[in-house]
């Protein structure tokens, strides 16, 4: 019996349905990833939530969905998300599943989406990351913001909420028609719920567009990557403009986060924006995804040493299709076996 326990493991190992034992720094109840993410406006179902699986606890190698259509749809606000970001809750009990109120698909007028597009993201909820809520509309910008763009969020301890940041474009107050230059910011809010949220203010104003932010968190530090938006119709010109910048701060809502290193992915893409960033789950290493749009979605850069910002590209993945911004969630065996099965 017991070797007949082995080669089934073994054989499920292979098939990529098994995580194989880690070292000794492997991360432990995680058995692999879920990628949540929308595939662009090309489609008429590009701007919904799709998923994939891992194989086993490779990052790198990802199970195609059966049938390969969207997992949540949305039916509120325009009718479309983008950039779908997942969060556990500290207690590992609940899932909330955040995104862009924003459907592109069939229109030219990206203008129009940053001047007046939606000011609410649309928000999932799930306990089992199986079954979810229908999804809800909650407004969360101010109403002299022209957008709200990849909303994401970050478990604060010391507040015992949540903190939801996201890009906006923020006009005068005197300005009802958003017809003035802006450029979009960071904002943030804070919740305990994902229904009510605080009153919005900013986090992240370089001066210049910025999008796109994530953070992570490692060994008392957190770790924010951002797109720095410069470019053509960006808002002016840098040589990192369109490429990635990493900060680091010890506390989440610092103002002055330290730069880490800029023009992250410049040699590997042409244009990245939409990072995403997590820890291996069976060794000391991260990884960041790299948006390159208009291109072949994402690519995938790791280190060993977040302060290091020495990012470097990694060759031969086999991404799920073409996905675009999105989010990487480490899985436990029963939520891997349970997403497996539908």
């Amino acid at each position: 019996m017991r070797g007949f326990r082995i080669l089934a493991s073994m054989l499920l190992i292979a098939a990529g349905l098994l995580a194989p034992a880690g070292p000794a720094s492997a991360r432990p109840g995680y058995a692999g990833y879920l990628f949540a993410y929308f595939t662009g406006e090309g489609t008429p179902d590009g701007e919904q939530v799709y998923f994939s699986l891992s194989r086993g606890n490779d990052p790198l190698r990802w199970r195609q969905p059966a049938g390969g259509g969207p997992v949540l749809r949305s039916d509120v606000g325009t009718k479309g998300v983008r950039d779908p970001f997942v969060i556990r809750s500290p207690r590992g009990d609940r899932f909330f599943l955040i995104a862009t109120d924003l459907r592109m698909y069939g229109r030219d007028d990206w203008e129009q989406s940053w001047r007046h597009g939606s000011r609410s993201i649309v928000v999932w909820e799930s306990a089992d990351l199986v079954r979810w809520s229908a999804p809800r509309l909650v407004p969360v910008a101010p109403e002299t913001a022209g957008n709200v763009w990849a909303p994401e969020a970050v478990y604060d301890p010391a507040r015992s909420e949540y903190v939801v940041f996201w890009a906006s474009n923020i006009y005068p107050a005197d300005d009802p028609g958003h017809v003035t230059t802006s450029h979009n910011r960071i904002m943030f809010a804070t919740t305990r719920d994902f229904r009510t949220f605080s009153e919005p203010k900013t986090w992240f104003d370089p001066g210049h567009s910025v999008i796109d932010s994530t953070v992570i968190r490692d060994g008392g530090k957190y770790y924010r990557f951002s797109q720095d938006d410069r470019g053509p119709g960006g808002g002016g010109s840098t040589p990192c403009g369109r490429y990635v910048t990493e900060e680091k701060a010890e506390v989440l809502l610092s103002r002055s986060y330290h730069l880490v290193r800029e023009c992250l992915g410049k040699d590997a893409i042409v244009g990245g924006e939409g990072p995403l960033v997590f820890r291996s789950n069976t060794e000391k290493k991260w990884y960041l995804f790299i948006d390159e749009y208009g291109g072949a979605g994402y690519r995938p850069f790791e280190t060993t040493d977040l302060d290091s910002g020495d990012w470097r590209p990694v060759a031969g993945a086999q991404l799920p299709g073409k996905p675009r911004h999105g989010t990487v969630l480490p899985v436990t065996r029963a939520e891997y076996d349970r997403l497996a099965a539908r």
